[in-house]
């Protein structure tokens, strides 16, 4: 996992617009969140483990393929407005953190993580609600590890 986890940092480190890339361990989390606007945070969310049989000659002989799901954060502070009365700066600095998703999605989405892995798919987008000025989505981008 910890090989997942940093070839999607570096996978990431393509988008130029975002500040701080990290694993997620709690930072959005505090009452001043350790990290530089916007931000993505990358965790493992869930494995499903199937089994796939024994193979003697590796370690371990018992052969697993895994169902992984891994959660992006993308958090900003929303520090403007989007109304129609808006200058027109002001509302593509409001809406970047769409421009943000979707860079990231064209970077992930069919994106190989480990030589035994399938291409990563974007299953969902959720947003989480706040009440601190943070604007935050969990992405879920899904493959298959074989082999582990």
């Amino acid at each position: 996992m910890k090989a997942l986890l940093q070839n999607i940092q570096v996978k990431l480190s393509e988008v130029t617009g975002l500040k701080y890339i990290d694993e997620d361990w709690g930072q959005l989390n505090y009452y001043q969140p350790p990290v530089k606007w916007p931000c993505c945070l990358i965790d493992i969310a869930n494995v499903n483990y199937s089994n796939l049989g024994i193979d003697r000659a590796k370690l371990p002989q018992n052969r697993q393929m895994g169902k992984v799901s891994v959660k992006i954060t993308l958090a900003t502070l929303k520090l403007t407005n989007t109304s129609m009365q808006s200058p027109q700066t002001q509302k593509d600095q409001a809406w970047f953190i769409w421009d943000l998703a979707q860079t990231i999605h064209e970077k992930l989405h069919g994106f190989n993580p480990e030589a035994n892995c399938s291409k990563m798919l974007r299953k969902s987008l959720e947003r989480t609600l706040r009440d601190d000025g943070v604007q935050e989505y969990q992405i879920m981008y899904e493959f298959e590890a074989t082999n582990i």
